[in-house]
């Protein structure tokens, strides 16, 4: 198997980077990286230990081609080695169970640990719930620019408790106006309806990344920041540079 997740820009893991290489089909820099083999030359390997798997991922791969690698592992030190990822602002790791065999599930012996951001963002509308969700479905959320223009930064779905959906939905309801808070970008689908309010209220939001079109990539809600004014959220989001060279990151 081989998946890639990122690139790479000075060293550093960007899911945006490599947003922008497929999208422009610039795929002649792209490294890939193996992580896991499940046959090998008709035989069945997923009930074989992962260790196992891996040494024989290495031999198999012993005259790959230079732009198709093995996704080296670390055995022990996990804390620290997942404290050193997040400092050099990478997504996060992903810890295996030696011994474990390949389900194909989601299981204890194989989790992903991210690394997140925490930034305020102005709370600019809110769309209408779904199904059993009660009052409302997900915050829009943006920022100032440093010339003062309000971006849209992105939907917020996740994180809020049921009081705090019903609670917060009836404050958001009083500030609501027709016009657009922000414009969004081109391209933007919401499937249900959205609610525009005043920038009143601030929230505090934890995320991976930005991806290449300034949005904010996996937010959740972490609560409200009343304390603060939300004309001082500025951000300076200019477009990243071209990577020098491009690779995927198991």
């Amino acid at each position: 198997m081989v998946r890639s997740s990122g690139s790479w820009q000075d060293g550093i893991s960007s899911f945006a980077a490599l947003q922008e290489a497929l999208s422009n089909e610039e795929t002649g820099n792209l490294v890939y990286y193996a992580f896991d083999l499940l046959f090998l030359d008709g035989v069945d390997l997923r009930a074989s230990p992962l260790e196992k798997r891996k040494q024989l991922l290495v031999d198999a791969l012993a005259s790959a081609p230079a732009n198709v690698r093995v996704s080296e592992h670390r055995v022990g030190g996990g804390k620290a080695f997942f404290t050193r990822a997040c400092t050099l602002k990478l997504e996060g790791i992903i810890s295996k169970r030696r011994s474990s065999l390949y389900s194909g599930t989601r299981n204890p012996d194989w989790l992903k640990v991210k690394c997140l951001n925490t930034e305020e963002f102005v709370i600019i509308g809110y769309t209408e719930p779904q199904r059993s969700r009660v009052g409302f479905g997900a915050l829009l959320v943006g920022y100032y620019t440093p010339s003062g223009e309000l971006t849209y930064a992105g939907k917020v779905g996740t994180g809020y408790s049921r009081e705090f959906l019903e609670t917060f939905q009836a404050r958001l309801k009083r500030i609501e106006h027709d016009k657009p808070t922000a414009v969004l970008p081109k391209g933007t689908y919401m499937r249900a309806q959205v609610h525009w309010v005043k920038p009143r209220y601030l929230a505090q939001v934890e995320f991976t990344e930005w991806t290449r079109d300034n949005i904010l990539r996996h937010p959740s809600f972490l609560g409200l920041r009343e304390d603060k004014d939300p004309r001082e959220v500025v951000v300076d989001r200019l477009a990243p540079a071209a990577p020098r060279t491009r690779q995927s990151s198991s």
